[in-house]
């Protein structure tokens, strides 16, 4: 369904009866990301809210440049959405970007949220923290900093660079097919543009509060971004309960790839923190 918030128009799935929970997608994704989630979380007794973020994909790509899809506007975003269905407590599941924003909405918000999940990326700062090779994973990021050559070099050649860069998501096809539309490309870059400026990368971490609420960090072994070092680390920069789940045989598109695993153990720990 489409939901019109007070800056921008969020294209959401939400199904599902029971407790909540918030499912954030990341880069270059949508909603659909969570298809089986949402069918496994349904079924054991949860309500799913599954929105594509401002920028990405159907939703709305706000004119303006890298700041109108800062990380704070798409916290802000989805706190007014829950707000807008009616729901006030709720379990936060975030991949890539979307934990990134996960962690924004556990930090403004942890009265509201009950546990947060972080799939792939870790605390910033142990990202910042996590040594070379965690640096040299993350080459992509300062590249997309360069507006309009950082577009044109991901998708020449049919977006033959792109391709490489994603080669393991299970839904590439239609994933590159949403960044064909006009403009959608660059607002999907913007994030980056906007969260992760090269300041920011070469920076001392700044000092964030630790997340207070129950936290769940999940890393897979085939994750070609990110290291298991960042997601390990990330424990630090939480004085909540900390779980830390390793998924074998999977890419950085771990719910894609190994889904049942990934259910299992987003259940037990929804339900440990039920």
């Amino acid at each position: 369904m489409r939901v019109q918030l007070s800056e921008v128009a969020l294209d959401v799935e939400v199904s599902g009866e029971g407790p909540a929970v918030l499912l954030v997608h990341g880069f270059p994704d949508s909603h659909h990301l969570w298809r089986h989630q949402v069918a496994a979380l349904n079924d054991a007794g949860f309500t799913t809210v599954a929105p594509t973020l401002r920028g990405f994909g159907t939703s709305e790509r706000p004119e303006g440049g890298p700041e109108v899809h800062h990380p704070a506007k798409h916290v802000g975003d989805l706190l007014e959405l829950l707000a807008h269905l009616g729901i006030d407590r709720f379990h936060v599941v975030g991949h890539d970007w979307g934990s990134g924003v996960a962690q924004g909405i556990a930090g403004f918000a942890p009265d509201q949220v009950v546990s947060a999940t972080l799939m792939s990326v870790g605390n910033i700062a142990a990202i910042l923290d996590a040594g070379w090779e965690q640096r040299q994973r993350l080459w992509h990021v300062t590249m997309f900093q360069h507006e309009g050559l950082a577009e044109e070099w991901l998708s020449r050649d049919d977006f033959a660079n792109l391709r490489d860069m994603l080669g393991e998501h299970p839904d590439l096809e239609s994933t590159l097919e949403r960044l064909r539309a006009p403009g959608a490309l660059t607002a999907a870059l913007n994030i980056y543009r906007a969260g992760l400026p090269i300041e920011v990368q070469l920076a001392l971490p700044a000092a964030l509060p630790p997340l207070s609420v129950p936290v769940m960090g999940i890393w897979s072994t085939g994750d070609r971004f990110l290291t298991e070092r960042q997601m390990t680390g990330t424990g630090e920069h939480v004085t909540g309960p900390w779980r830390y789940e390793r998924v074998e045989d999977a890419g950085h598109w771990l719910q894609l790839d190994q889904p049942e695993k990934v259910n299992e153990l987003l259940l037990s720990f929804l339900k440990e923190n039920g």
